[in-house]
């Protein structure tokens, strides 16, 4: 497991996730002309995609060549609040200058099933390949359950070996997702995991230093085949696996 990076406060955790991503971005442009990332939603990358919209940020990035995902969906219509694509059109994707068709969202108000297979074969088309495909980077969260993407405790998505893309139904959540299925993430170069707050430091400790139990905590299951697993993480949420 690799050793976390951890930032002081809200604020170097908000500007070192933005380098890293401005930099990957930068790098993976210039050994192979495009930059492939899945976004995560929820309250954590917000403020992290707004920086990256900045003018101190915005102008690091050739965004023409930059190609937008999003690693799960909330089954719900692109103007509904709880949208993962809506969040980061407002707090990114409005303000640099991205090719409308280099966006790349999941139609979460139509049918779940229909939609996941929508997205799978789109993947499919951009990345030119039958075998799980290698993002430049996909951004996870981490939630206080040990769930990560739209992987919960105890569902039948935690178990897919074959598709890339599936719809789930979560029954704490009373609702339907589509989300990448973890050996589609396990094949990206970088996967980076963003978590901050001290809410987070029990369940942090709980997948980086226990058992392994991945139907328990699903962000077990994240272990990349070939690329590279970074932990960008507040002090907060460091609390508990901080060296001391």
């Amino acid at each position: 497991m690799p050793n976390p990076v951890v930032y002081l406060d809200s604020q170097s955790f908000i500007d070192g996730a933005a380098d890293f991503i401005s930099d990957l971005a930068t790098q993976s442009i210039a050994e192979r002309g495009r930059f492939t990332i899945a976004l995560s939603g929820g309250g954590t990358p917000r403020p992290i995609y707004a920086r990256l919209a900045t003018a101190d940020y915005r102008d690091r990035i050739d965004w023409s060549k930059v190609h937008v995902f999003f690693g799960d969906e909330r089954c719900v219509p692109p103007d509904d609040a709880r949208n993962n694509y809506r969040m980061a059109r407002e707090a990114l994707l409005d303000h640099v200058s991205l090719l409308p068709d280099h966006i790349h969202r999941i139609q979460g108000e139509i049918d779940p099933a229909q939609a996941a297979l929508i997205y799978e074969q789109e993947l499919q088309r951009l990345f030119r390949t039958s075998t799980f495909p290698a993002f430049d980077l996909i951004c996870l969260g981490l939630g206080d359950n040990g769930h990560t993407a739209s992987l919960f405790p105890g569902t039948a998505a935690l178990r897919e070996q074959d598709r890339w893309v599936v719809a789930q139904y979560v029954e704490v959540m009373t609702t339907w997702r589509v989300t990448f299925t973890a050996p589609l993430i396990n094949a990206a170069r970088h996967i980076a995991f963003l978590v901050e707050g001290a809410g987070k430091a029990e369940v942090l400790w709980c997948v980086l230093k226990g058992p392994y139990q991945p139907d328990v905590l699903p962000a077990q299951l994240i272990q990349p085949v070939n690329g590279q697993l970074h932990w960008l993480i507040d002090a907060a949420a460091a609390a508990k696996v901080r060296p001391m």
